[in-house]
């Protein structure tokens, strides 16, 4: 079994200037300066897609909710625009972009890479103890599962409503609104392994003209009747609170939709920077949704019918079919970000020993977060059909929705507040006026979407809870094997000293013997040398050492000492967005010290590799329930080949076994 040993507790990289953190690639080389402007047109094509498609089924959702318990009145309308108003500026604009997204983990955003910046603080010198770095993590966990969670539903909903635009054309019969869906989603799904980087490149253009044209639609209906702007001022938001408590709870369970995506933005963080995302988010994004969202409360009280559909309403009936196509193509966007996004999570949870070894494919040469990995892929195509042929209807999907959303959101805050308080030691009045005024705002909504759990919030529940299972017992089970296979390879300092005194004999050749833990003997080593009396030549002890922050410094990744004749220990620092190439890295360690240390001066091309692997068997200590251990079990026979996820030359490598129980 391949137990990670660091998953970033405790590892510190020096610190860089916010330019530098943002602008290393896949392999820690500084990537080419981008304009802010080009910039931020990619944003537009990643980071927006999900937000900028909520106009299509929010306001659809809020007037279909409970038999129009919401209704088509003034109070209502404004009441509701306010609340969307306002949503959008103290959630998404002023506390994601204006402090969530400066807490940046190497430049990466996200809930995880939060996760990872608080645990190296809480561990380092000077941390708290574990019980707060225990809460983080979990807190963190949770989070994640909740993103799959959101990664199965966006692509759903928002296909969905798009092609539910249909039903207001006249022209196209209604019957092809769930097959088309699920076309659309297969082959959104069949193209993710041959990488997004071509059609990507198109995404910004279209999403410029997606923005365009919620702005264009929506501004006849704001310019006829004007009142509506008097959903600007929080007041009305206040009064329909008060006036109809209860109908306006229920309204915010669905109001909630129109911020969904909110986390997106701090995810790609690591892709684009805060200004660019801050830039693109404040001169059209934010600008083109409220006019959108004011033209449709604008039309619906001029015309209460148009609650039905009030997004397509907003255009003349020769327009809807070609706003329809658009529309499917701002959905698959956004859906594609979405994927995107969870294959990322993925990876960053099994570099953080949350998850096994995964078998994560580079679509692209150049940019190391293009990835694919196919087991997640699969799932989620699985559970997207799945959602798209029970629910049927986008408006069905919603109260999932809407609980996702406002549960990560709630997540991510939880571990931001940490964050200030124990990394940037803001003061705790501070702290806590934040939690208050934002917290309460977010707990609302929560709270507002917790009660639609019967209809069908239960879904990301499932999902969560499933994936946090998972994962911590991954995490548990993963900890205890790295305890006894440690016991079993020994100090390597205690073999150094065998292999001296039996003075064993030396037989020529270069072996590298991938290892997890620079404290300990690989296995495979001390098993070739009890069985056979002899070592070789030139043997390179090479560990990949997994460190919290996305990308380890090129100058700093690589490391080596000599620990006797011809045995060299290197070890290699890779963050969760490096590739865990071996081949890669005594190359590095080769070009870095092979002109000062002799003992490196080999060609890697005659390397043989040997791979320690652990078979795990159900053993009688009660250190875990018997379920979770076979939960470890065939996660590990599940997880992806060693030999695979290291680029190890398969003609050149070796696997020995040894067996370890659990």
């Amino acid at each position: 079994m391949d137990i990670p040993r660091s998953s970033g507790t405790g590892e510190t990289v020096p610190p860089q200037a916010p330019q530098a953190r943002r602008a290393l690639d896949s392999s820690g080389a500084p990537r080419p300066f981008t304009p802010v402007t080009a910039l931020a047109v990619g944003a537009l094509g990643v980071v927006f897609g999900d937000i900028g498609t909520s106009p299509l089924y929010a306001l659809q959702t809020v007037f279909s909710l409970n038999h129009n318990a919401v209704a088509p009145t003034e109070l209502d309308v404004l009441g509701v625009i306010s609340m969307v108003t306002w949503c959008l500026i103290v959630i998404v604009t002023v506390t994601y972009i204006g402090l969530i997204m400066r807490a940046d983990n190497q430049g990466e955003g996200g809930i995880l890479a939060l996760t990872a910046l608080v645990l190296r603080k809480l561990h380092g010198p000077g941390g708290v103890g574990p019980g707060e770095a225990s809460a983080a993590l979990v807190v963190g966990v949770v989070g994640a599962s909740l993103f799959f969670g959101d990664s199965v539903i966006t692509p759903a909903i928002s296909v969905l409503s798009a092609f539910e635009g249909i039903e207001v054309t006249g022209s196209v019969s209604n019957s092809v609104i769930l097959p088309g869906a699920v076309v659309v989603l297969s082959l959104l799904f069949v193209v993710q392994r041959r990488g997004t980087g071509g059609i990507g490149r198109l995404f910004g253009p279209v999403m410029i003209v997606w923005f365009l044209v919620l702005a264009i639609t929506g501004l006849p209906h704001l310019l006829a009747n004007p009142g509506i702007l008097r959903a600007l001022s929080p007041h009305y938001a206040l009064v329909f609170l008060i006036d109809r408590p209860v109908v306006a709870f229920i309204a915010l369970g669905a109001v909630v939709l129109a911020i969904t995506g909110a986390e997106a933005l701090y995810a790609d963080m690591g892709h684009f920077g805060r200004r660019p995302i801050a830039l693109a988010w404040l001169a059209l994004v934010l600008p083109a949704l409220l006019i959108n969202y004011y033209g449709q409360g604008a039309m619906i009280l001029q015309d209460p019918a148009t609650i039905v559909n009030p997004f397509f309403s907003l255009v003349p009936d020769p327009l809807r079919l070609p706003l329809v196509a658009l529309a499917a193509i701002a959905t698959v966007i956004a859906s594609q970000a979405v994927i995107s996004g969870a294959f990322s999570v993925a990876r960053q949870a099994s570099r953080l020993s949350l998850l096994p070894r995964l078998k994560v494919t580079q679509t692209s040469p150049e940019h190391g977060g293009q990835i694919y990995i196919g087991s997640i892929n699969l799932i989620l195509y699985a559970g997207v059909v799945t959602l798209v042929l029970v629910f049927q209807r986008s408006e069905a999907l919603a109260a999932a929705y809407g609980l996702a959303v406002t549960a990560t959101i709630v997540l991510v805050l939880s571990l931001f507040l940490l964050y200030l308080l124990r990394v940037r030691h803001w003061p705790l009045w501070r702290v806590v006026g934040l939690a208050v005024v934002v917290g309460g705002i977010e707990l609302v909504l929560l709270a507002a979407t917790i009660v639609k759990v019967p209809a069908g919030g239960w879904i990301p529940l499932v999902i969560a809870a499933v994936l946090v299972t998972v994962m911590l017992v991954w995490h548990r089970g993963a900890r205890i094997l790295f305890g006894r296979r440690r016991a079993m390879e020994g100090p390597i300092e205690n073999f150094l000293a065998e292999v001296a005194e039996q003075r064993v004999a030396r037989v020529p050749g270069l072996v590298v013997y991938p290892h997890a833990d620079p404290a300990t003997v690989p296995l495979a080593l001390r098993t070739g040398v009890a069985m056979n009396g002899v070592l070789h030549e030139h043997v390179v002890i090479l560990t990949l050492k997994q460190i919290g922050v996305p990308h380890a410094r090129r100058g700093e990744r690589v490391t080596a000492r000599v620990l006797g004749p011809g045995i060299v220990q290197v070890v290699h620092l890779v963050g969760f967005h490096d590739s865990q190439d071996v081949p890669a890295a005594l190359r590095n360690a080769i070009g870095r010290y092979g002109d000062t240390m002799p003992e490196l001066a080999l060609d890697p091309e005659q390397a043989m590799y040997v791979l320690s692997v652990f078979r795990i068997e159900l053993g009688k200590e009660p250190v875990m329930p018997r379920w979770q251990k076979l939960l470890v079990r065939a996660l590990e026979r599940g997880s992806a080949n060693r030999t695979q996820a290291m680029h190890l030359p398969t003609s050149r490598t070796v696997v020995m076994g040894a067996e370890t129980e659990l």
